[in-house]
């Protein structure tokens, strides 16, 4: 082999290895296309959307003052309708005040009745029992009023009256009186049960009457003409029945404890009677 071809053979071999090194590296062009994609930064997260503080069914409800309510009803009424929802009102408050009224004399009634027969009948006598007891107390009066008789029978008008029967009308007195100031009241009771459904269902009658008024000044029926007069005559019913069932309710329950309380008044007063009748005063 001549020195020619020795020298050719390793630069064939330069000229190949520089051409493979060639292809496989990217153009300047190409780099500088793909930078700026490899630079470029990642896309941000998208933002938590600003209904995330509050449910999203959430649906906001404006409040609408009602233009046919009790305040309507009081503004927009006439004399008539006034004066009906005035005379209601003064039935339900006189109704609760007696009830409550009568609650509490029943209930101290009821506590006298425990002392008298805890206290009463140790005593030596009627007349320390009697002084036992409170000075308001019911029992006392009773007890007092069959002394009065057993000590003022002789030398009177009513000596021809027997002292027994004498001192059992003295005692029927006292017992009626206490019965009289028991019922004090409940006609009152009776009278708004029976007579408030009748005042509401003239406020009724009247909102009724506003209503076809309404319809005929307008010459047509719609709900703005229809709507306030109606609704003014549906509380007047609301209110005449919320008036009296409650006072009917009241005056049963307030008959049956008296009822009860009467019972231990009298047995009380027919003892007290039998003592007085044995000498034993």
């Amino acid at each position: 082999m001549s020195l020619t071809h020795l020298v050719r053979a390793p630069f064939v071999a330069a000229l190949f290895a520089l051409a493979t090194v060639a292809t496989t590296l990217p153009s300047p062009a190409l780099a500088q296309a793909s930078a700026p994609v490899a630079e470029a930064p990642a896309p941000a997260p998208a933002a938590a959307p600003a209904a995330t503080d509050a449910p999203v069914n959430a649906v906001s409800k404006e409040s609408v003052a009602n233009p046919y309510g009790l305040e309507a009803l009081w503004r927009d009424g006439d004399i008539i309708t006034r004066s009906t929802l005035i005379i209601m009102i003064i039935m339900s408050m006189g109704s609760w005040y007696i009830i409550f009224t009568k609650l509490f004399e029943q209930s101290k009634l009821m506590k006298s009745a425990k002392l008298a027969g805890a206290g009463f009948w140790s005593a030596g006598s009627i007349k320390k029992g009697a002084e036992s007891l409170d000075e308001r107390s019911a029992f006392r009066f009773i007890a007092e009023s069959g002394l009065k008789a057993s000590d003022h029978h002789e030398g009177t008008l009513v000596d021809s009256i027997d002292k027994h029967t004498w001192i059992g009308m003295s005692m029927q007195r006292a017992v009626d009186n206490i019965n009289s100031r028991l019922q004090d009241g409940l006609a009152f009771l009776a009278t708004v049960g029976s007579t408030a459904p009748f005042v509401g269902l003239f406020g009724t009658v009247w909102g009724i009457l506003h209503a076809l008024t309404s319809i005929g000044t307008s010459g047509q029926a719609s709900i703005d003409k229809v709507a306030g007069p109606v609704g003014e005559a549906l509380i007047m019913t609301a209110i005449g029945l919320a008036v009296a069932v409650p006072a009917v309710m009241g005056y049963n329950w307030l008959i049956r404890r008296n009822k009860s309380v009467m019972e231990r008044v009298r047995a009380f007063s027919g003892d007290v009677h039998n003592v007085l009748l044995a000498g034993k005063r």
